[in-house]
């Protein structure tokens, strides 16, 4: 009976194992473009910096808010006389006389609590720093979603590098193959005096040439992969595999057309420049608000005891209270204000000199990334040709080679053609995709599928980005 336990454990073990394929998971990551995406959102540091940024700015906000609201404060006070304070009075029985009576004034004990309130009516700061704190915070966010679109940019162009490296590698392992195949059936021929010892050796020299060139392949692929795990915050010793091809997807015309006038709207570091631009303007205004004076309500209940013993009881406290109004002005500070005013608006005008010159080079940018993907397209297409053409003639060379009408030399000029052809033709597959990540970056757009049912485009307090 054990034997035929043992027997059907045996046999069914394979079964069992496929089924249990998450009982024994595989540790490679797989990653998609999309994935790739997702994970550097959540493990960029800049982008975790710049979510705090965000929260420090609705912070300032609610301290903006409780400068203009009533302070209340509550104190207590006990007071132990070491030594009372004397006044002196007059000999009044004497009126000519020089000698004078001290008298002990206060009390041993003295215990006071008093309950302050006061409220800004006017104060031209308080209020223009509420605007101030508002800009600030929509400032923050547009440099949140500016860093956001720039870890997306950099997580698709580093994925598009891999896809890459994988793809010219797998490439050149295949050349690899046909030329170990190729020496395989020339080392035949020789054996049979149907071609030359040169051919045999050429084609040896060509397999051994190709052996380094695939190990520096693998080099490259790995570097670019340690890339993406930076990137991603993903430890070196883990396997990642990335799925996904260099698949042509293009731009539309009209987004072409409308890109030097688009980024002027879309872009978010712009967006933020204009917004430093009204917070160095309200700060002029905050500034300015030295000139003017500060009007405060205010107001006082206090209790007060006063005993030469420390037995105080509740009916020992006298009560009083006060209202009153407080103006305050400034009528000469050694001109700071001034001072203060005057680099204020020089802020202003640096901001509005950088928006100026972001303009410009925006519109430069966007016109060259335009360009680029136009003929970068163009050349898809013609090496789209080319690939088919040189893979043609490669099995031509092949064919006419093993039927003793062509030559050695043939074949590997045409195996040479056809490496050429498919790596530009990968190379101008990876130039446009990222060219079409820069535009997005450019324009302050996101690819479709992070458009709907997304975390990480929420700021991280919880408000929709406007």
């Amino acid at each position: 009976m054990t034997m035929l336990r043992f027997l059907c454990f045996a046999l069914f073990l394979p079964a069992l194992t496929a089924a249990a394929g998450g009982v024994f998971p595989d540790s490679t990551q797989r990653l998609t473009v999309e994935e790739a995406v997702r994970t550097a959102m959540r493990s960029n540091h800049d982008l975790a910096a710049a979510a705090l940024e965000v929260q420090r700015a609705d912070a300032r906000v609610k301290e903006a808010w409780g400068s203009a609201m009533p302070k209340i404060d509550l104190k207590a006070r006990y007071t132990r006389a070491l030594k009372k304070p004397v006044f002196y009075l007059p000999d009044f029985m004497n009126p000519g006389s020089d000698e004078v009576t001290p008298i002990e004034i206060g009390s041993t004990h003295a215990f006071d609590m008093t309950l302050s309130g006061e409220q800004v009516l006017f104060n031209s700061a308080v209020f223009v720093g509420l605007g101030v704190a508002h800009v600030y915070a929509r400032a923050a966010r547009e440099m949140y979603r500016a860093k956001e679109i720039e870890t997306i940019t950099r997580a698709r162009k580093a994925f598009y590098g891999v896809v890459l490296a994988r793809d010219v590698l797998e490439m050149m392992r295949q050349n690899l193959r046909n030329a170990e195949e190729n020496h395989a059936n020339v080392k035949l021929l020789s054996e049979q005096g149907l071609v030359s010892e040169y051919d045999f050796l050429r084609s040896s020299v060509r397999v051994d040439n190709l052996r380094p060139e695939v190990m520096q392949y693998e080099n490259n692929l790995q570097a670019t992969l340690n890339n993406l795990k930076i990137l991603l915050s993903i430890p070196f010793d883990s396997k990642v595999n990335v799925e996904g091809a260099l698949t042509f997807s293009p731009v539309e015309e009209e987004i072409l057309q409308g890109a030097t006038a688009t980024v002027l709207e879309g872009n978010p570091s712009l967006a933020a420049m204009h917004d430093q631009a009204d917070l160095n303007d309200a700060i002029i205004s905050v500034e300015r608000s030295g000139y003017l004076p500060t009007l405060s309500a205010f107001g006082n209940y206090q209790y007060t005891a006063q005993k030469n013993r420390f037995a105080v009881s509740f009916p020992d406290f006298i009560t009083s209270s006060t209202v009153g109004l407080s103006l305050s002005m400034n009528i000469f500070s050694g001109f700071q204000t001034n001072a203060r005013v005057e680099a204020a608006q020089l802020d202003l005008r640096k901001t509005q000199e950088n928006i100026a010159g972001m303009e410009s080079g925006l519109q430069t940018t966007a016109e060259s990334v335009t360009l680029e993907l136009r003929n970068t397209r163009q050349r898809i297409e013609a090496q789209s040709r080319t690939v088919e053409q040189a893979d043609k003639g490669y099995r031509i060379a092949t064919t006419r080679y093993k039927n003793g009408a062509g030559t050695l030399l043939e074949v590997n000029d045409a195996q040479l053609a056809l490496t050429v052809a498919t790596v530009n033709r990968l190379q101008a597959l990876y130039q446009y995709l990222a060219a079409s990540a820069d535009l997005d970056q450019l324009l302050g757009r996101i690819p479709e599928y992070l458009r709907t049912g997304t975390d990480e485009l929420v700021p991280p307090t919880g408000k929709s980005k406007p």
